[in-house]
Parts: C-alpha cells; sequence; structure tokens
C-alpha cells in the first residue's frame, strides 16, 4: 500500500475512535455508491452525518479540510441521498469533515460540523 494511503487509513481510525469518544454511533465506513465514498455515516442526536476523512502529513500545500472539492461535495451528496432512501430515514442530515494533520509523531485533529456552510 502506498505511503499515503497508509496515512489516510491511519487518520480514519482516529477520526473513528475520537467520533467515538464524542458519543457518536458509527453506523456505516467507507460507504459506497459508484464512485462516491462516504468515509463513515454516524448519528448523534436527532442527526444523521456524513463524514469526510482528510488527512495530511503537511499544511504546507493548505488545511486538509481545504482538499474537499465541490465535485466530491457532489458525490457525497448523492451518495448520502441514496442512503437514506436505502434505509427508509426520515432524519435531518449534516455533512462533516475530519481533518487530520500529521505532525512529527503526533496527530492534530478538527472536527468540522456541518462543515459544507463554510468550504
Amino acid at each position: 500500500m502506498a505511503k499515503h494511503n497508509e496515512l489516510g487509513k491511519e487518520g480514519e481510525l482516529l477520526a473513528l475512535e475520537f467520533l467515538k469518544e464524542k458519543g457518536y454511533e458509527i453506523l456505516e465506513q467507507n460507504y459506497r455508491l459508484g464512485k462516491a465514498e462516504i468515509d463513515l455515516i454516524i448519528t448523534k442526536e436527532n442527526w444523521l452525518i456524513a463524514v469526510e476523512v482528510k488527512t495530511r502529513s503537511t499544511n504546507y500545500f493548505g488545511n486538509p479540510e481545504e482538499f474537499v472539492n465541490a465535485k466530491k461535495k457532489k458525490m457525497l451528496v448523492e451518495a448520502m441521498n441514496s442512503y437514506v432512501i436505502e434505509h427508509d430515514l426520515d432524519v435531518e442530515v449534516r455533512f462533516d469533515i475530519i481533518a487530520v494533520l500529521k505532525q512529527q509523531n503526533d496527530f492534530k485533529i478538527e472536527h468540522i460540523e456541518d462543515a459544507f456552510l463554510f468550504f
């Protein structure tokens, strides 16, 4: 596995543990619809949340959350719509980003709730 893929998987595992500690219930990991993938689908209170995890080893070219572009957002929305229909859910949906930045041997995790309003 390429080094950047290993870093991405490590970031997803850290995000998963971070969210569990914050009281979120994990419903799905790596949910796929065609080419779209939602890293995590979680729930807390009355929210169904699609989580995109972005992990970077440096912020030299920008912060991790800045790499969620318009095309990715569109694909995430379509995949989440499919998930809601597939499971016949009537819930409020939001899209969060977990930004993971590796700094030497440590990781900084930032949870951006309702991220599509800001990016």
